[in-house]
């Protein structure tokens, strides 16, 4: 591996100019085929195989013309305090007319004669039908929603509207990733002190996250990929990109400041370095892969598109990265290093090696950066440091075990959205299970009386507020009805309800004369949904973390790190599954984090956090570690090796997670709750994995097994293939066997015993 991408690299180093050509023209190409890509299809959300799915496949089928994709809105109105609805009908029946006369309505129905009043009398709800579906609402037809129900409202009527045709303010601003962008590009310039070594990273990524997005627009009608499907793309691809573009750059300096010729190091840079950014991202892309497994086509159409995006950003490092190097030489050096390279004449093999014993003299005298003090001083203190970094992370995760799961709806937005003023308006006049209504299905010979029978038996049960008459399609075979809930949709009475009805559902067709009856609709979504996702977890977990062993064994050729990096992953993603809960369920410093509405956490959001975040996770793993197992493998002790290993990568890797945490915690601020769940859960995962796990538990740990940590049985080391990892053959190849295997430097020797 090493040697076939050192190849590559001098090539990309030398045929700059073709390498960049061909980049440019894949991104113009994809550029252009997304431009002349037909409009997304709208979301579809299926779960093949549940309870719910079939009985909406049913509801398609057998009643074609109540499928029509048109929008609705509902409507709700109140009168007056001291009032009742009646007294309101000519200020009622004014809006209902000026909703039929708004652009795309197809119909609005009369609270009046529709028998949509509460009890009460003061609450009446009418429902818009539009020609077309949400997504191809016009302006126009938004506005006139929001003119009409603004006039009643200055008539003296409360009036709110819920449905899929009211205007959601929850679309991606781009803020987050500017502020990201931003901050990384401060992070880059700090960290290289050059402005060419900062653009590249961010250039790269930036065309990266491009054609990753790009081809998904193209292929959005093709593959059935919605708008929404590039939104994780875009923030994995961004953050994931100037990672692996850093982490070559920095490889690149520290080689040519060493005394290789620039071609030379570009090789070097990509065969050592760029071989951790291909195991780190293939770990990446089995992390997002593996979602499919979930069988739920939404995670794995996004989850797909973001593992397309690292591929891509994979791609660029390794190519584009050393051909940009190409063009600019010397100009991604800092400018003192750049002096010395300047008047440095290039060095013979011989030479190179006695100035890097000079060099490691010289190290002896000078103050070891930050990075070595840190590391030394876990290694004299490894289990003090171990046992603070567990129990704290443990701590974090405490709030984890409150975890609530629920969908997004119109009961979870901002209080002061006319979405949720609506839903609650309707939970009060007509009971809380009113915006959580069951659809059962009714199959049989003759379904009408079927399905009059089964409502009569479900209304005797507990829980069911009331049942709707009966509607049978033209072919008589089957029938719907609509059961209503005593308790909201995301109560757990509810969710009992739903289990009763399914369980007795085989006696109650018997009885009723069906063939079959079906349970769907929210609630009954909800439980399929969770169940769907709790059924694939240990399966995932099991494929990505077993997929991800066996790659860590071929990089590292050791049984225990890739133990140890799974064990260090639990801990990071369960404190941030706490940090999660703490602050969008439980509304810990909600303000500061600009949580208007704490609520459930997105049902998949944990699983999706478990496989970026392991993704990712490994992706510092590999980072670190790999500079450990190359001085390892070159001849230091193990605790030698942790302090080269940080000596050389501590910076990069702190760096590397500050840009990535920037760019996830810009997705905080964005309106979207799931992005921004999204956003702040990642962004918590990777502080607590960089910072907490790799940068004190890692090397805790290695100075603790020492040379066990590298262990790997003599029978699996003859059975594993060498992928070369760490350049030893690369090593070889270019310096000859007397460069073969030198150590740690003496005065980090010195300084660990």
């Amino acid at each position: 591996m090493a040697t076939f991408l050192y190849r590559l690299g001098r090539f990309a180093f030398r045929r700059r100019g073709l390498v960049t050509l061909l980049w440019v023209l894949i991104v113009f190409g994809v550029g252009a085929a997304a431009s002349s890509a037909p409009t997304p299809p709208t979301e579809q959300f299926s779960m093949p195989g549940t309870e719910s799915q079939k009985a909406f496949d049913l509801l398609q089928e057998k009643f074609p013309d109540a499928g029509a994709d048109g929008a609705t809105a509902r409507v709700v109105i109140r009168a007056p305090e001291g009032k009742k609805i009646t007294e309101e009908k000519a200020a009622v029946g004014k809006l209902v007319g000026e909703l039929g006369k708004a652009p795309q309505v197809a119909g609005v129905a009369d609270p009046f004669t529709a028998d949509s009043v509460s009890k009460d009398g003061r609450t009446a709800y009418t429902v818009v039908v539009y020609e077309v579906a949400a997504p191809d609402l016009t302006d126009k037809a938004h506005d006139a929603l929001t003119e009409v129900t603004d006039r009643a409202r200055d008539g003296g009527l409360t009036v709110e509207a819920g449905g899929d045709a009211v205007m959601v303010e929850q679309t991606m601003s781009g803020t987050g990733e500017r502020i990201g962008v931003l901050i990384s590009a401060v992070v880059l310039v700090l960290t290289f002190g050059s402005m060419i070594a900062a653009g590249m990273p961010l250039l790269t990524a930036l065309i990266g996250v491009g054609v990753g997005v790009s081809a998904i627009t193209a292929l959005g009608s093709a593959l059935g990929l919605s708008a929404t499907t590039s939104t994780l793309a875009m923030m994995i691809g961004l953050a994931v990109g100037i990672d692996y573009a850093l982490f070559i750059v920095s490889r690149y300096r520290s080689e040519v400041v060493e005394g290789r010729t620039p071609e030379e190091a570009a090789g070097r840079a990509t065969g050592t370095a760029g071989s951790a950014v291909v195991f780190a991202g293939l770990t990446v892309i089995i992390a997002l892969a593996g979602l499919a497994v979930v069988d739920i086509p939404v995670l794995t159409k996004m989850a797909l598109a973001a593992a397309g995006t690292v591929a891509v950003a994979v791609l660029i490092a390794v190519t584009f990265v050393p051909a940009l190097l190409g063009f600019a030489p010397r100009r991604v050096l800092r400018v003192a290093d750049r002096r010395l390279v300047r008047t440095r004449k290039p060095l013979s093999a011989r030479k190179l090696r006695r100035s890097e014993k000079k060099a490691a003299k010289s190290a002896a005298r000078t103050r070891p950066n930050l990075s070595t003090r840190w590391a030394m001083f876990v290694v004299r203190r490894p289990l003090g440091v171990l046992l603070l970094a567990v129990v704290g992370l443990g701590a974090l995760a405490l709030p984890a075990t409150k975890l609530e799961l629920g969908l997004p709806g119109e009961g979870t937005m901002a209080t002061d959205t006319t979405q949720r003023k609506a839903y609650d308006l309707l939970s009060d006049s007509f009971g809380p299970g009113f915006n959580g209504p069951l659809t059962v299905t009714v199959e049989g010979a003759d379904a009408a009386a079927a399905g009059k029978r089964a409502g009569a038996a479900l209304e005797r049960t507990a829980g069911v507020d009331s049942v709707s008459a009966v509607t049978a399609n033209k072919a008589g075979d089957t029938a719907v009805l609509t059961v209503v809930p005593t308790t909201g949709p995301t109560d757990a009475r509810t969710e009992e309800l739903v289990k009763d009805i399914r369980a007795q559902a085989s006696s109650l067709a018997a009885s009723a004369g069906a063939t079959e009856i079906l349970v769907t609709g929210q609630p009954a979504l909800f439980i399929d949904f969770s169940q769907t996702l709790s059924d694939a977890l240990l399966p995932y977990l099991g494929l990505v973390v077993g997929l991800a062993f066996l790659l860590l064994l071929l990089v590292f050729r050791s049984v225990l790190v890739p133990l140890k990096a799974a064990l260090g992953f639990l801990l990071s993603v369960s404190a941030a599954l706490g940090a999660l809960v703490a602050v969008f369920q439980l509304g810990w410093a909600a303000d500061f984090f600009g949580v208007e509405q704490t609520g459930p956490i997105m049902t998949t959001l944990p699983i999706f956090m478990i496989g970026v975040v392991f993704g990712l996770a490994m992706d510092y793993e590999v980072f670190l570690v790999t500079r450990m197992r190359e001085a390892y493998v070159h001849g230091a002790s193990a605790k030698e090796a942790v302090v080269t290993g940080f000596r050389h990568s501590g910076r990069v890797v702190v760096a590397a997670a500050l840009i990535m945490i920037s760019v996830f915690s810009g997705f905080v601020f964005e309106v979207d709750d799931l992005v921004a769940m999204m956003g702040f859960g990642l962004a918590s995962a990777v502080l607590f994995d960089a910072f907490v796990v790799r940068m004190a538990i890692v090397p805790a740990v290695h100075a603790l097994l020492g040379d066990a940590a590298w262990w790997l049985p003599k029978w699996l080391d003859r059975l594993l293939p060498n992928v070369d990892v760490e350049g030893e053959k690369l090593r070889r190849l270019r310096s000859g066997p007397a460069g073969a295997a030198r150590g740690a430097p003496e005065y980090e020797r010195d300084l660990v015993h």
